[in-house]
């Protein structure tokens, strides 16, 4: 079996699927025997806009935020990734150059994607803005609109998506606004530094499954220039030392050995853990047969 090929970049994970699908037509190469390993980054988000200067300006808002950006400027592009990948929102324009934005929303929902769409349009109709929302989108955008909004619109969609209906998460005596980006104790400040913060807002967003290093390495980074694992342990044992101590000695942070950390409320920590945990892993193995079925669709 061929060893998995680990696909970060929407430009290298086109140039590869065109290769194999070539293999597979020339009977080249036997499907079952090759697998894509896609590595899926915490907090990512799929941009489908076709205008290049305004592109770049939602990008750099959105990662300032600490979210990953994958950029496509056309539809049909939007629409064979956001299948293939596990995105947590897609920004997408209405207007683009091949199929329209009312296109891919349709597309998405008819294959059962409930990745959660945010549409940006230049058209303040609104007979428009009630299409998108009835065949599937979660919210819309006019432009020319402000970055703060728009950042504040994507930060309300990926928590309702997640389960948290408003800007704060509480588990048990720990509160964390996502809005301000503090953390508090019973009420008490608690003082973090911003990658303790970012760690701690990661494991509250997934709160019960298992967090990987690679997660948080890509959480933090973004996967560039990102230093060895071992510093997220350094991360991770002071977050856990300054919880402990505002905690009273509780501890919501366990070790998953080989695996990562997981975030517990109070009461799931006293609970013994099940045989087989859940793990929300980075790492997901998909046959080019089934990439070729997810093509048709």
């Amino acid at each position: 079996m061929s060893p998995p090929i680990i696909i970060n970049d929407f430009g290298v994970f086109l140039v590869l699927k065109t290769i194999f699908f070539n293999k597979i037509l020339t009977n080249s190469v036997n499907p079952s025997t090759i697998y894509c390993t896609f590595r899926i980054i915490e907090m990512r988000i799929l941009l489908v806009e076709d205008d290049i200067q305004a592109a770049k300006g939602i990008a750099v808002a959105l990662r300032g935020e600490g979210f990953i950006v994958d950029t496509t400027d056309l539809g049909q592009d939007g629409l064979e990734i956001g299948k293939l990948y596990d995105y947590d929102l897609i920004v997408l324009d209405l207007l683009l150059p091949d199929i329209d934005g009312f296109e891919v929303i349709k597309r998405l929902r008819g294959s059962n994607i409930p990745t959660p769409v945010l549409v940006l349009s230049g058209v303040s109709d609104t007979s428009d803005r009630v299409k998108c929302l009835n065949i599937g989108a979660d919210d819309y955008l006019i432009k020319p609109f402000d970055r703060k909004e728009l950042v504040s619109r994507v930060q309300a969609i990926i928590r309702r998506s997640k389960g948290h209906s408003d800007s704060s998460i509480t588990v048990g005596k720990l509160t964390l606004d996502l809005g301000e980006r503090i953390a508090e104790v019973d009420g008490k400040h608690l003082p973090l530094t911003c990658k303790e913060y970012s760690i701690l807002e990661l494991m509250c967003l997934r709160k019960g499954s298992t967090i990987t290093k690679e997660m948080c390495l890509n959480h933090l980074y973004g996967g560039l220039d990102e230093p060895e694992l071992k510093i997220v342990d350094v991360f991770v044992c002071k977050l856990r030392k300054k919880l402990s101590e505002a905690l009273n000695g509780e501890n919501y942070i366990e070790t998953v050995w080989g695996r990562g950390y997981v975030l517990r409320d109070p009461v799931a920590s006293a609970t013994k853990l099940k045989a087989v945990d859940h793990i929300d892993d980075n790492v997901t193995a998909i046959p080019i047969k089934e990439l070729l079925k997810a093509r048709r669709q």
